[in-house]
């Protein structure tokens, strides 16, 4: 669960998600009312990708932000990464997500040269690493000088009105739903758990500052639940 620590906090994630891979994209559209499209296209629009550009979409599951890659960037070269095989395969199957290269990838030592991908993308990644920053240390890496990495995330609940709310949506509603629709009420308790637990999006920014990020921002989506970061590798890095 989310207590658990380094590589057994690793083992349990991998085994999680290779139960949950066929039904991890329409419980995603469930949890987040369809929002979480709207996110992954913002995340592709912050990478600033050229045309025939390459992007690195690092803990990729089923591809999403691969293909919105490809939807938005004329040539794109989408390689999705993913230390889940089982989401990979998942993805394989679903016929608008042939052009995407799938590596077998674990983000703390990606298998890329330096100075590789024009951006590095994740979506739901970094509260499940168990050192978020060595994944941003070696994510950026593998960014060529001037690109970007941007990562979506989900954030700890603010101390606000709304906050009972999401809390009881966290707590109640996602695991329901986690065990009707993928008989998986465990998995969908730690990922409530996990958010809950993990950075706020303004340590997040100061961790990318503090690992050489430049040009480092966020922005809050859901109430303040969910955030995707953008920093850039500086053009002489």
């Amino acid at each position: 669960m989310a207590h658990l620590t380094g590589e057994e906090r690793a083992q349990y994630v991998q085994a999680m998600f290779a139960r949950i891979a066929g039904r991890y994209d329409l419980m995603n559209r469930l949890m987040t009312g369809g929002q979480d499209l709207t996110w992954r296209r913002f995340v592709i629009e912050q990478a600033r990708l050229p045309v025939n550009g390459r992007l690195l979409d690092i803990a990729t599951g089923t591809g999403d932000i691969a293909l919105e890659g490809q939807k938005q960037v004329p040539g794109l070269q989408a390689v999705g990464g993913d230390f889940t095989i089982e989401m990979m395969q998942a993805g394989k199957q679903i016929p608008a997500r042939q052009r995407i290269e799938w590596v077998g990838s674990d983000t703390l030592a990606l298998p890329f040269p330096s100075n590789y991908f024009d951006a590095v993308t994740s979506g739901f990644l970094m509260r499940n690493v168990i050192d978020v920053r060595g994944a941003f240390r070696e994510q950026l890496r593998v960014t060529k000088p001037g690109g970007r990495v941007v990562v979506l995330e989900s954030s700890p609940p603010k101390q606000n009105v709304l906050r009972p709310f999401i809390q009881f949506h966290l707590t109640y509603v996602i695991p329901t739903l986690g065990k009707l629709i993928a008989g998986e009420s465990d998995a969908y308790t730690y990922l409530p758990d996990s958010t809950k637990q993990f950075q706020t999006p303004e340590s997040l920014a100061t961790i990318m500052w503090e690992e050489g990020y430049t040009n480092v921002y966020y922005k809050l989506f859901m109430f303040g639940t969910v955030a995707v970061h953008v920093g850039q590798k500086a053009s002489n890095q």
